[in-house]
């Protein structure tokens, strides 16, 4: 059996474990990089290590470093009760504005799971108590996460940026950004126009800053994020703006500038300005680093390092070959998009970006497809099914239900919509990016 076969093999079986068993995925791909890259390719354990990616683990522990010092000193708190506030009492706009919010969390480095574990209990919540419907409102804010998931300084747009420039293709990072925004914006919108939004339109109520704390600060039971740590949300209720709040928004905006503008390494300015956060107010920030996302910094890490091994041994180029010669480029596209959906519904997003963009490589470079729509295509299918109460994102909104629902109910909802999602979302993605260029 050749090489390409034995990690194509190994990589089935990381999925399926990782999958069926609480077990962090990176922490199997590390096995699995080990034992196929040492008995199936003869490297040693040098020459297997050489694959993971410095920069982009820097970038994951910067970035989500940043973030938990916003949350700790109730910076996110205020974002929400401010952003909600704005409605001015319009109840068909408060989905709009869990869908806004959740959507800036990833933008500005959130993990998505941790984005819906803030967002989630405050969505539901407002769900049940103005009889909103909680399958529009949960997945309002899974869509909002997935849609903001792609900016330039967010994990995910982070690491498919990566990968592109690390396999020498063309990065168009606002354009992977705004489609992935378009395309759940556009869920969206068909979730409001049949879930009852429009009713919702005639309904006023009176903004009360008490009520929003006290969603915003109400526990529904949280689900342990697979390979990500996420709590509920806390620290200080926002009844005003303190100056360590305007420090950290500051400090986002700063970020975002500095990276963008004038091009410097994301980890590096991220981290720069936690620490120097951290240092304006040590004592209140001293679990901070505890906080990062270390879970999914084993996971990035174990999985860009098979990634790597995987190329070694040639599988992308087998399974884009096999793909791109079933008679049109744009069929062999089309299953790499449903491979990406399928997989990505029960397992993680995260792990898998790095290895389905890969795999399509053949594909760009023998058949003139768009590397930035190929890959756009791949990530949106492969992110958009995140809905499914198999992944984290969707498990968290089947956990933080109203009591309107039962969990039952609700979980059938859920499940309905992740396989209308699973069946259709590659498939649309597709004809919007692929079809047209070809």
């Amino acid at each position: 059996m050749g090489p390409e076969w034995v990690a194509i093999i190994a990589l089935v079986a990381l999925f399926a474990i990782g999958t069926a068993l609480p077990i962090n995925m990176g922490a199997l791909a590390y096995v699995a990089a080990w034992l196929v890259g040492m008995y199936s390719l003869k490297l040693d354990e040098k020459e297997i290590l050489a694959g993971v990616s410095g920069d982009l683990i820097l970038t994951l522990i910067g970035v989500t470093y940043l973030f938990a010092i916003a949350k700790n000193n109730g910076t996110v708190d205020l974002i929400v009760t401010k952003a909600v506030q704005m409605v001015g009492g319009r109840v068909a706009l408060i989905p709009w504005v869990m869908f806004g919010v959740t959507a800036l969390l990833t933008g500005i480095g959130a993990a998505s799971p941790a984005a819906c574990a803030i967002i989630g209990p405050v969505a539901l919540g407002f769900a049940g108590k103005y009889k909103i419907n909680p399958l529009m409102m949960g997945m309002f804010v899974v869509h909002g996460a997935q849609g903001g998931g792609f900016s330039p300084i967010s994990i995910y747009g982070t690491i498919t940026n990566s990968v592109m420039r690390d396999n020498g293709l063309p990065v168009g990072e606002m354009t992977l950004f705004l489609a992935s925004l378009g395309v759940n914006l556009v869920m969206a919108a068909i979730l409001f126009m049949l879930l009852g939004g429009r009713q919702l339109m005639s309904q006023r109520i009176e903004p009360d800053n008490d009520d929003l704390v006290d969603n915003l600060h109400a526990g529904g039971a949280q689900v342990p994020a697979r390979g990500y740590g996420t709590n509920a949300p806390t620290g200080t209720q926002a009844t005003g703006v303190r100056m360590d709040q305007v420090l950290t928004l500051i400090a986002f905006v700063g970020v975002a500038v500095v990276a963008l503008a004038f091009d410097k390494n994301i980890g590096f300015v991220s981290i720069t300005a936690a620490v120097i956060l951290n240092m304006l107010a040590p004592k209140a920030h001293t679990d901070a680093v505890r906080a990062i996302a270390w879970p999914t910094v084993l996971l990035v890490a174990g999985v860009s390092t098979y990634a790597a091994i995987l190329t070694q041994a040639g599988s992308p180029e087998f399974v884009g070959r096999w793909a791109a010669g079933l008679g049109a480029a744009a069929i062999g596209a089309l299953i790499l998009c449903y491979v990406g959906g399928v997989v990505s519904a029960f397992a993680s997003s995260t792990a898998l970006l790095p290895i389905i963009i890969p795999i399509a490589l053949p594909i760009i470079a023998e058949h003139g497809i768009s590397a930035i729509a190929l890959v756009a295509a791949l990530a949106i299918a492969s992110t958009i099914v995140d809905v499914s109460p198999f992944s984290t994102n969707g498990a968290l909104m089947l956990a933080n239900r109203p009591d309107t629902v039962s969990e039952q109910t609700f979980y059938k909802q859920i499940l309905t919509y992740s396989m209308i999602v699973v069946a259709v979302g590659p498939l649309l993605v597709w004809a919007a990016f692929i079809l047209p260029g070809w």
